[in-house]
């Protein structure tokens, strides 16, 4: 019964997939409006969820939150369900921005409690890993290109509120044309750190097992994701641009950091 729950998870995970693939499309301005085909996937993937949490609860004889897999399972649901509610008192699609992602990461690393069966080909096994550093660089890349953008607006800002422009700083860009590219690098990045995270998961479980998630590397990635994904939401939905999203750019760019050292040359200070 157990395994069939994993499975119920599977096939939500493959559900909210379609509602993470509106948020991208959302926050890179794209004219498709996916939401309504994404929010009847999202009602299907929550009741998918329901189940196995239900089910997984009868297997075992009590409430399913015994581990950190189970209780990011039913938190993601809760979050799903408490969405759906709001949805339908007060009808905020924007929400689904946040909510789409954060979800689908939820309910994905949930459903990789159960080992997935081993690499059969060590050439894919690579080519997998290949296509994980891969996004990971251009989205830092991507994220590295928006802090220098905001720290210029921010330098810029400060120079024409004092009336004091130096030499070198009239020929940039206006402050309107330093926020459009922060607003396209930031989306960029966003996008290949999130197809950067599920490769990423999904690598280190068939890898590892279900001994990944206690890597805090993986943790350090994922907080760090998730601090990217308010930050998206925010400027896309709440109107944070200028000075509020050159900050919190450079704040991202911290955590950033402290991510890129945990996986290369500071490993053995988080593995201690």
């Amino acid at each position: 019964m157990q395994s069939m729950s994993v499975l119920w998870a599977r096939l939500a995970v493959a559900l909210y997939s379609l509602g993470l693939f509106h948020a991208l499309l959302s926050v890179m301005r794209r004219e498709v409006n996916l939401f309504r085909l994404a929010l009847g996937a999202f009602y299907a993937g929550v009741i998918l969820q329901m189940v196995s949490i239900v089910e997984e609860g009868l297997s075992m004889g009590h409430f399913p939150a015994n581990d950190f897999y189970q209780s990011v399972s039913l938190c993601a649901f809760l979050i799903a369900a408490l969405y759906l509610v709001v949805y339908w008192r007060y009808g905020f699609e924007s929400l689904s921005v946040f909510i789409f992602p954060l979800v689908f990461i939820l309910t994905l690393v949930g459903a990789l409690r159960s080992p997935a069966a081993a690499w059969t080909d060590t050439t894919v096994r690579g080519a997998w890993l290949m296509v994980h550093v891969l996004l990971v660089l251009v989205g830092y890349a991507a994220l590295l290109l928006t802090a220098v953008a905001s720290v210029t607006y921010l330098i810029l800002e400060r120079q024409l509120k004092t009336k004091k422009v130096r030499a070198g700083f009239d020929r940039l860009p206006p402050l309107g044309s330093l926020d459009e590219l922060m607003t396209k690098a930031m989306t960029a990045g966003f996008v290949c750190i999130t197809l950067a995270v599920i490769a990423g998961s999904t690598w280190a479980s068939i890898e590892s097992g279900s001994r990944w998630i206690g890597d805090p590397r993986i943790v350090i990635s994922l907080v760090t994701w998730g601090l990217y994904l308010v930050m998206v939401f925010l400027r896309a939905t709440a109107g944070w641009r200028g000075r509020k999203a050159a900050l919190m750019v450079i704040a991202l760019v911290g955590f950033s950091a402290l991510t890129w050292a945990a996986h290369t040359g500071l490993r053995s200070l988080f593995t201690r």
